[in-house]
This record gives structure tokens, sequence and C-alpha cells, in this order.
């Protein structure tokens, strides 16, 4: 999204790894199967990384599809994707999170493809395309079916028949696809997974009685890809429409995966699956690698004598002479404040000359304060991994997010644009 600012010399960047990426969808792909095509989510700037950066390089890599939020997102990956060689077809892009009143102009000039629920998403998309004369079936949308979230999505039954009656033979619009969303995948054996496709099902035979035939049939998100559970559902329930099944996944591409849980043995329902150690073991996040590595330099050194105060509010008190780096981050940065540390709670680390140095004191705005004592060959200068791996030792987003009591999500998407992206092989 934004290339390193000439006038950047504030000494904190994090690199994005093209390998990685490409490694991390191919793995994401060969896990989904060979029946199930993958949507690579790009949106929330693809999770922190970059989507303009990263959206060509999925693209290279093979994704025919590629996730945004808005359609503000979706025409600035839809610009990124100009770079790509000349005959390679781009990638679609699926604007997830509907649309609204002015976006349906961009959304069809550049090709976007809205997700649906409400009647007025497609007041406003025939309209426009009424307006221009646009022939039937012409402009596509994917329809998003609540299954049991209570969030995006028309509820199967009359709420869903009547969405359906809007896409008659003249209509501009076609129904290309119809997805849902599922609440619990991080849960492989969770029985709400099942209750969300039957209600699924009994969508798609809505679907199919208003005598509609979608191109695509979705759903499913990372952590069903790595359990294995919607691989297995999904392709039947798109032959039966005799549509593509396609599942959409984001974190996975950055190199991270949920835990994934099981219900209590006597919570468990026999129908789930026939094999439930089948989807309990991780398929795909040991092959993961993650994308970003955030750095940041030693701006100073000092030592501290016993007694003395450090950070804002004095919450950590030296109980010995230390030695304490200055890195120029903060939580204006995104480097969570909850990463703070007291003489009773310890916080984050970093990593300096392979080792972790732990956050003391408070993390402020723009500073952080770091403990050397154990790492002396430490210079003004030196290179802090924030995010990342040095001499096998690691600080994922996930290490922050146990910390600070988040998730990864989180984290990668709360890295702030002060920070530039730099994409690195």
């Amino acid at each position: 999204m934004r290339p390193t600012p000439p006038n950047h010399t504030r000494p904190i960047w994090a690199e994005i790894s093209a390998s990685r990426l490409r490694d991390n969808f191919h793995a994401l792909q060969a896990a989904a199967g060979t029946q199930v095509q993958v949507l690579a989510v790009v949106k929330a700037d693809a999770y922190g990384h970059s989507a303009t950066e990263c959206a060509p390089i999925l693209a290279a890599a093979g994704a025919q599809w590629l996730g945004v939020t808005s359609a503000e997102e979706g025409l600035a990956v839809r610009a990124s994707l100009a770079i790509l060689p000349q005959g390679m077809t781009a990638p679609r892009i699926l604007v997830m999170c509907g649309l609204w009143p002015g976006e349906e102009a961009g959304i069809l000039d550049r090709g976007l493809t809205p997700v649906v629920w409400e009647p007025y998403h497609l007041d406003l998309l025939e309209a426009e395309a009424r307006r221009r004369n646009l022939p039937p079936q012409s402009v596509a949308v994917h329809a998003e079916i609540d299954t049991g979230m209570a969030r995006q999505g028309v509820a199967p039954g009359p709420l869903l028949d009547r969405l359906l009656q809007r896409f008659a033979p003249d209509s501009p619009l076609k129904l290309e696809g119809v997805m849902t969303h599922l609440a619990s995948t991080e849960i492989g054996d969770d029985p709400q997974n099942q209750v969300q496709m039957i209600a699924f099902a009994t969508a798609l035979q809505q679907v199919a009685a208003a005598g509609l035939r979608p191109d695509y049939v979705h759903a499913g998100n990372t952590s069903s890809t790595d359990s294995g559970y919607m691989p297995q559902d999904l392709p039947a329930l798109a032959a039966s429409l005799g549509a593509q099944a396609m599942t959409r996944a984001g974190l996975a591409l950055y190199g991270y995966a949920l835990p994934l849980e099981s219900v209590e043995p006597q919570n468990r329902v026999s129908h789930v699956h026939a094999h439930t150690e089948d989807f309990l073991s991780p398929r795909l996040s040991p092959k993961l690698k993650p994308v970003m590595t955030w750095k940041t330099r030693i701006v100073s050194l000092r030592e501290v004598q016993c007694g003395d105060t450090i950070g804002y509010n004095a919450t950590f008190v030296a109980p010995v002479t230390m030695r304490l780096a200055l890195l120029p981050v903060g939580y204006a940065d995104g480097f969570r404040r909850s990463l703070s540390a007291s003489n009773t709670q310890p916080g984050g680390s970093v990593l300096l000359h392979g080792r972790r140095a732990p956050i003391v004191g408070r993390v402020s705005m723009d500073l952080t304060i770091v403990d050397v004592t154990a790492v002396p060959q430490v210079n003004i200068g030196d290179e802090a991994i924030l995010l990342g791996e040095s001499n096998g030792n690691r600080i994922g987003a996930d290490d922050h997010a146990r910390t600070a009591g988040t998730s990864a999500y989180e984290i990668l998407c709360g890295i702030s644009d002060r920070v530039p992206r730099i994409v690195v092989p």
C-alpha cells in the first residue's frame, strides 16, 4: 500500500517476505485440496502487511480471487494489479462487507464483485446498471447466507426467497456466488459447524428451487482449512449446484493460524464428522511461515542503579544495576501498550543479537525501554526485532497476543501506517 517514503529516516520498518507469502498460499491451496479453490483475503491492508504490495504477489502465485472489506479497498487493490505482466489474468476481487450508497459506480467501473444480502444492495447496483444500459446477467454478485452468526447475510426461508426473486432473467444482476461464514471452525468438532452447514445446505436448496445456478459456493476460513473440516463437506454442496467450491483464507497467508481446539468429549455428536480425530490435528499450520519481520534500532543506551525508576508512573524499579536500551517504537506504531512490564508482571520482549531482551516499564507512544543487561555486546544502531526470528529464537504476533490478551489478527492489523512496509525476496 505504501512504498517507503523518500524522506523516511526514523529507524523502524517491516519487511514483507514475498517468497513466504507465495509459499503460504501454495500450502493453503494444497491443504484445501484440488476440488476447492482458495480465495486469498487481503482485507484490512492484508492484515497489516500492505494489500497493494501483497495482491500482485498472490496473483503471480496463482490466486484467482482476492477478498477485501470495502469498495475503497477494492479500488486500491485493483490499481495495484496494473503491474502484473501483460497476458496474466488479474484476479477477481470480492468486496466482502457489502456496499454503501455512492459505491456502486466504482464497483461497476472497476469490475469488483460485491457480497450482497440487503435489498438495498441490489437496488443500488441494479439502478446503476440500468442507467448504463448494461445487459441482463452482466453484474455479478455473491449472496451471503446467515447460517448462525447473526452478522452479515440473509436468513434461509422467506427473506432469502425474496432476495432470490430479484435475479430475474431480465435483471442486469447475476447471482454468481452463494456463501456463508462459520463462527467456530477452530473448534473442529463443535456442533455449531454442522448446524451452520445444514442451514447452508437448506439455503442452497432454495437457490436451486428458484432456478438459479451460481458458479461458486464458498465458506470457511484459515481454521477450517487447517482442520480439514470444510474441504471435506464443501465440494459435495457445490457439486449439487454444478458450482466450483471455494474457501476463503486470510490469516494463514501471513503465516499464522489459530490453535485448533476440541469440545469436551461428552458434548460431541457423532454426525459432525466420521473421524473426529482427523480434523483435530492441524494439516496446514505446521507449514506456515510468518511473512512479516518488524524491526527497529537502538537509539540510546544507559545504565541505571538499584532503586532507579523506569518509565511512566514508575511501574518498574530497577532491582539491581541494569543496562537499558531505548527503542523508537511505541503504541502509536502498533506496539501494544499492554506489552508493558512491572516488577511483578512481566511483559513482552524483543530480539537483540538473537537473544530476548525484556521490556521494562510502560510502552509509551513513541518509545520503549528494554533490559539488555544480559546482552553486553549491544550498541547504538543495533537492529532489534519486534516480530521475527533470529538465531533460533522467535517472537511472533501470537506471542504478542498472549501477553496483550488478544489475538494475532489484532496484533497484525494494529501495526500503524507510521511503519513502512518493504517487500523483500
